[in-house]
């Protein structure tokens, strides 16, 4: 792998520019797999709440048939050079069950409402449990800032 001049980062300065990119960033690719049917991926917007990650989908996606099946998942923010990896489960909610702050803040930062959509539309929340975060070769060691759900630095 060639390197491109970048500095290494420290694990206090990849979790402040994580999170800055969670706050500020639409899209995530979302990584599931089903038992039978084998692995799936698809983007989605994505809202982060300082805890955790929401994103929406339709209630008969792949995506919703595989999280009711294996509900562990895997995030990447899209871009391959600062790799941001998110491993966690995720815990879904239809969209009439869905807490209101979380269904309201996807709606201010997306400007859409699926709750008053046609159709049943299922909020999936996904709970950090690791989270890597790396910037080129010199920083794939030290990329885990996130382990067991508790942040390294």
């Amino acid at each position: 792998m060639e390197t491109t001049g970048t500095v290494r980062r420290q694990a206090a300065e990849r979790k402040h520019d994580t999170l800055e990119r969670l706050a500020t960033e639409r899209d995530v690719w979302v990584s599931t797999a089903h038992p039978e049917h084998g692995p799936h991926q698809v983007p989605l917007w994505f809202l982060w709440d300082g805890r955790a990650v929401w994103m929406c989908t339709g209630a008969t996606s792949v995506t919703a048939r595989n999280l009711r099946e294996e509900p562990r998942v895997r995030l990447a923010l899209p871009d391959s050079f600062d790799v941001v990896l998110i491993e966690g489960v995720t815990e879904c909610f239809p969209d009439r069950e869905v807490p209101a702050a979380a269904a309201d803040a996807f709606t201010e930062k997306f400007g859409w409402d699926p709750r008053t959509e046609e159709g049943s539309f299922l909020y999936i929340r996904v709970t950090p449990g690791t989270v890597r975060a790396w910037r080129g070769e010199p920083e794939l060691r030290g990329r885990v800032i996130m382990r067991a759900g508790t942040w390294l630095a």
